[in-house]
């Protein structure tokens, strides 16, 4: 028999859910959520659940958290200082999808480079120009986002982009071609860049959770609620955590569905 543990993180409480056998709710507990550190909310709430229902931490096969972290960091415009490298773009292109408001501030550099709608370079990329920004104005930051012209048809100078970044920083790189699929480059830039943004916020909540569940006991691999209601590891979530935009009324919606039965509301 399964035994599921779902965690969701919100603005004023954190809950914890038993489940078994994906049929019978085991027990359900409450916590204040602490935002100085979500871990100490989580680390309540499934200590309590536990308490609760008087399960072992080791029959747990599954922990599954939902947040609203990413969410409310976006709206609220918090998160980590980022860099966008824009390459094959015009300056005037920062003006598009909201990119230069978005940027707030935050180091860019534009750089030669980028491919045509075939997937053909339109010029070669210029990494001495990265390498020197890198070392200047881009060496400010906690995380890098990358965003190459056509990179959908041809991600080949986003790649090298990032494989330099990576070289001389050891930072975290988000490669607009690895989260969307679409064509406009400036919204592929801004999602870069949010998500570069998210990075360092939900590792640390990541981490933290994960240490509070095995202090706790629980040895069941850690997933993330995604922005669809699925699942994807907490690897994944550390590296794309854009994915956990509407996380919580995600998992709202998928529990609602299965506590009633309903198909649609």
């Amino acid at each position: 028999m399964a035994l599921l543990l779902g965690i969701d993180t919100g603005g004023t409480y954190t809950d914890a859910v038993l489940i078994r056998d994906e049929a019978e709710v085991v027990a359900s507990a409450k916590a204040l959520t602490t935002r100085h550190d979500l871990a100490e909310g989580i680390g309540r709430a499934v200590g309590e659940v536990l308490a609760a229902s008087g399960a072992a931490p080791e029959e747990i096969t599954l922990a599954a958290l939902s947040t609203t972290l990413a969410t409310n960091a976006l709206v609220e415009g918090h998160g980590g200082r980022a860099g966008l490298v824009y390459v094959g773009f015009a300056p005037r292109d920062l003006a598009a999808a909201g990119l230069a408001e978005a940027l707030k501030g935050d180091a860019v550099v534009l750089l030669a480079g980028g491919h045509d709608h075939a997937g053909a370079e339109a010029a070669a990329l210029d990494l001495p120009a990265l390498e020197r920004w890198l070392a200047g104005e881009g060496a400010a930051v906690s995380a890098y986002a990358v965003a190459a012209a056509f990179s959908t048809r041809n991600p080949a100078h986003e790649i090298a982009a990032a494989e330099a970044i990576r070289r001389a920083t050891g930072r975290p790189v988000s490669c607009s071609h690895h989260l969307t699929a679409k064509l406009n480059g400036p919204k592929r830039a801004l999602t870069a860049l949010l998500n570069a943004r998210l990075i360092g916020m939900i590792d640390h909540l990541i981490a933290s959770a994960e240490a509070r569940l095995a202090g706790l006991g629980v040895t069941a691999p850690l997933m993330v609620v995604r922005g669809d209601g699925a699942l994807m590891s907490a690897g994944f979530a550390r590296e794309r955590p854009i994915e956990t935009i509407l996380s919580g009324p995600a998992a709202s919606i998928v529990g609602a569905r299965w506590l009633t039965g309903a198909q649609e509301a």
